[in-house]
């Protein structure tokens, strides 16, 4: 697929120079800190040393007062708690971060996570059913429930009271729950809206803590909040990096029991756990005891604290996981093949893919690789008791969550973010939605907006990439969605020897600029071995890896895409839509005495 590369950084060299010279750091780190708007001086620090003490008070949002007020009365007399959670790794994470903490300061909790396969999506009126029965006075809901209004009403006719702490888009009607945490709702003026659900919910802990005088307590669970956050794809700014980081300080510190099981199976060394270990080795094993059918056993591998039990339920997640691969890759192989077929014969600008017989379990994996390879706006579904359901996903600038709410008609629930959501629907119902899916995305998306987009922070000359320079960029971690791996672009790049492919498909070649030669892979590449072995000049871009392997840390370069760079050099790449923003807000900073020297994290 061909990609579009832009630059991130418009070219102002004396606005650059001036925030470079005020910062004491090389020209390369100002073009990356104005890509992303982050241009004066205290945004700087905050940037490169986040601080606990940056952290938001957790009474600014709207409905923390009454949550805890009911919570403290529900343990001063003695009622019992149900902690009801979603089965994907926020869900999970959060509710054994609240569970763990409402029993440690004296509360009578359990908790209850729905089957994936067998069971509606959110809190039902079932749910609510089953937990009166149970005698269970307070409900917190954990990453579900914003849009649970008849349940919600029905637990209150029945005397009990419903917290909700949750992430995702509200829908017209809020429910009526004892207290709605949730910063993207109409009326909470917090000031931070991109919390994950345990995010949310270590705000409430904090809360607690708060009003035991005991507010360092929350910290412990940060570990959580950064694995939840990570691996729900929330952005990685303001508030959400501070959690991250200092989540990640932690389990390179002296991890919980369940992390280290985690850690032992796939092979992670404590002291080098990145946002990247979160995402690519222990998001899925998490993941995999609800996709596979079994979520309680990823809450019990965080509440354990025995490290042999731990180990033995990691190991069980570990081989859910590689079940759940086999059975992914087979659901990809098929629905790739309808996927070309709708995309060749019907030109669509979305995908809706159904078939009755794929494991729900994968569906929302799968979508999202669909994503990855198409670029195009997806919805994938299966069927449960002859109802489809599923997942969609998408990409920039198209909101599947408004486009779905345009197909309501056809659903019979759905809900979710502006890039992913849930969804289920009558089988009968699906070639209605795929068509009215699909003149949605038709009206709204170019083919431009089609093309899978390189976004380029700082061309970058090998000389470059000095000591010191690594140094400023490891800080720009921890990375992931809203704070990508800083991207460069080096001209007149040629190989050294021969490339090859190894592995499926990728390309592996050194390459040189000047003299100075850096070892590159670029996954999924293999289609450029030809061009790199032409002996051209070759532009580049991509990401600086830094390599542990044998206790020694090399360099490697992670390629992106490759061209001529006669070609890239003639055309003049088109800035992404931040840049120019970017350079005026750097300026206005200067212009107002916003810049001067901070000291370098350590």
């Amino acid at each position: 697929m061909n990609t579009s590369w832009t630059l991130n950084t418009a070219s102002d060299d004396q606005t650059i120079h001036s925030l470079a010279q005020s910062q004491s750091f090389p020209e390369t780190i100002a073009k990356i800190l104005i890509s992303r708007g982050i241009t004066a001086s205290e945004d700087i620090d905050g940037f490169f040393n986040p601080s606990l003490t940056d952290l938001h008070d957790p009474f600014l949002m709207d409905g923390m007062d009454s949550a805890v007020h009911r919570i403290k009365q529900a343990i001063a007399s003695g009622e019992k708690i149900r902690i009801y959670g979603d089965y994907d790794v926020d869900g999970t994470v959060t509710t054994a971060m609240l569970t763990r903490f409402l029993r440690s300061i004296g509360a009578e909790v359990d908790f209850y996570i729905p089957e994936r396969a067998t069971e509606v999506y959110g809190i039902s009126i079932d749910t609510i059913e089953t937990t009166f029965l149970h005698d269970v006075k307070l409900l917190i809901a954990v990453d579900t429930g914003v849009t649970a209004v008849d349940a919600i009403t029905y637990a209150q006719s029945l005397g009990m009271d419903v917290i909700v702490c949750d992430h995702h888009e509200p829908s017209d009607a809020l429910p009526p729950a004892y207290a709605l945490l949730n910063p993207i709702k109409g009326n909470c003026d917090y000031p931070f809206r991109n919390l994950c659900a345990c995010g949310v919910t270590f705000k409430l802990v904090q809360a607690l803590c708060r009003e035991r005088g005991t507010p360092e307590l929350a910290y412990q669970f940060l570990d959580l909040v950064a694995i939840a956050s990570t691996a729900d794809m929330v952005p990685l700014i303001g508030e959400n990096r501070i959690l991250v980081h200092f989540g990640l300080l932690a389990m390179n510190d002296k991890p919980r029991p369940g992390l280290k099981g985690l850690l032992d199976c796939t092979n992670q060394k404590v002291g080098t756990i990145t946002s990247s270990t979160i995402v690519y080795n222990l998001a899925p094993l998490i993941n995999a005891a609800g996709r596979m059918g079994d979520a309680y056993r990823a809450v019990d591998l965080m509440l354990t604290d025995d490290e042999l039990s731990a180990f033995r339920l990691a190991q069980d997640l570990e081989s859910k996981n590689y079940r759940r691969r086999v059975i992914d890759e087979k659901t990809f192989a098929e629905a790739s093949k309808i996927a070309e077929e709708l995309i060749e014969k019907e030109h669509r600008r979305s995908l809706v893919i159904f078939n009755p017989e794929w494991h729900v379990g994968v569906i929302n994996i799968v979508a999202s690789r669909l994503v990855e390879r198409f670029h195009l706006p997806t919805v994938l579904l299966t069927s449960i008791d002859h109802v489809a359901k599923g997942s969609a996903r998408s990409i920039k600038n198209f909101d599947v969550h408004s486009a779905l709410k345009q197909c309501q008609k056809y659903l019979k629930q759905f809900g979710g973010h502006k890039y992913a959501a849930g969804l289920s629907l009558e089988e009968k119902n699906v070639p209605a939605l795929r068509d009215a899916f699909d003149k949605i995305a038709r009206s709204m998306l170019s083919d431009a907006m089609i093309t899978p987009e390189i976004q380029v922070d700082s061309v970058l000359h090998f000389s470059e990439v000095s000591p010191d320079f690594l140094d400023y960029l490891r800080h720009f971690a921890p990375f992931g969605y809203g704070n990508a791996k800083p991207c460069f672009l080096t001209h007149n790049v040629t190989s050294s020897g021969r490339a090859n492919i190894v592995g499926k498909n990728h390309l592996r070649f050194r390459a040189r600029q000047d003299g100075i030669v850096l070892d590159s892979i670029g996954f999924n590449l293999g289609d450029k071995l030809d061009l790199c072995n032409s002996g051209e000049a070759l532009s580049i871009v991509y990401t600086i890896e830094e390599i542990i392997y044998h206790s020694r840390i090399t360099l490697q370069l992670y390629i992106k895409d490759i061209r001529r760079s006669a070609e890239v050099m003639m055309e003049e790449l088109p800035l992404s839509s931040n840049a120019a923003n970017g350079v005026v807000k750097a300026a206005n900073d200067h212009a107002n005495g916003n810049g001067h020297a901070i000291q370098k994290a350590a």
